[in-house]
């Protein structure tokens, strides 16, 4: 009886122990660091004009909360809702538009537009999405070989450019501010390459605005432009942020989403506080989609 006694105060001290202990996937979090639902977030995000998502492009836990809010955005303005992404370069639209007008096939599609190597399990479903409820989805990003060229040459490199290749890319001149702390921070990297020059935030900038420029261009007047991104391209307000005040008179509503890996996540680390309007915490040791 005591041996059975003692089992018994054993387990229950062991239960005890892992009370209380689940292991949430994620977290989220407002600006300031307080706790905030997916109903906050999902509301917040159907009374803006343009919903800026930043992801971590291997974190599946983002992916799939793109997919639920987009859904969730089509629930509430139907067709008024565009999407848009940073994965995306902007000569390859016309691929995009004819696989959704049904004039190619899947596999031309997939071979021919550049697509990152985690297409089919993160962004595959975004773009069907969109696909199957007639939605626009819009290439945003510049061409990835005309940002090599601001790497290499600063923004002068572009002028080289012909008339056709200049509509793939934010209007010359580009608006530029070396001092934002986002891209001062680029030249401080550890690790930055022997070519890391003044030039390199600039190929970042040239990105960014080209993707604001494109989700101006398409920002349907009554409805929602979602965008993905990495969250680098829009926290802290800058990047695609700076540029989408910077190029439009109407001062959009802007809502944005951050992702961030922390050991744990039931508090928000002070460092990723005011990152954006939303942050999703997500446990480090996550799977990565690649």
């Amino acid at each position: 009886m005591q041996k059975l006694i003692l089992f018994i105060v054993i387990q229950m001290l062991f239960l005890a122990a892992f009370a209380g202990s689940d292991k949430p996937a994620y977290q989220l979090f407002d600006r300031e660091g307080q706790p905030a639902s997916y109903e906050e977030l999902r509301n917040a995000a159907a009374s803006s004009e343009i919903v800026l998502f930043g992801e971590l492009h291997n974190n599946p836990i983002a992916h799939w909360l793109q997919l639920e809010l987009s859904t969730d955005l089509h629930a509430h303005v139907g067709s008024d809702l565009v999407l848009g992404a940073e994965m995306f370069e902007a000569d390859n639209q016309v691929i995009l538009d004819e696989y959704f007008g049904g004039l190619i096939m899947e596999r031309h599609f997939t071979s021919e537009a550049r697509l990152w190597n985690n297409y089919d399990t993160d962004y595959r479903p975004l773009v069907e999405l969109a696909r199957e409820n007639g939605l626009d989805f819009i290439a945003t990003n510049i061409p990835r070989r005309y940002a090599a060229m601001v790497h290499r040459g600063g923004f002068e490199a572009l002028e080289a450019l012909s008339e056709e290749a200049l509509t793939w890319i934010a209007p010359l001149p580009v608006p530029y501010d070396p001092d934002l702390p986002g891209y001062k921070a680029m030249l401080e990297m550890e690790g930055l390459p022997a070519h890391g020059t003044e030039n390199f935030p600039k190929a970042q900038a040239i990105k960014d605005a080209t993707m604001a420029h494109f989700i101006l261009l398409n920002l349907p007047e009554n409805g929602i432009f979602i965008h993905f991104n990495g969250a680098y391209h829009s926290n802290n307000d800058e990047g695609i942020v700076w540029y989408l005040y910077e190029y439009s008179e109407i001062n959009p509503e802007v809502l944005t989403i951050s992702t961030v890996e922390q050991e744990a996540v039931d508090e928000l680390q002070e460092a990723h506080h005011g990152l954006a309007d939303f942050i999703i915490a997500v446990p480090a040791t996550m799977t990565k989609t690649y």
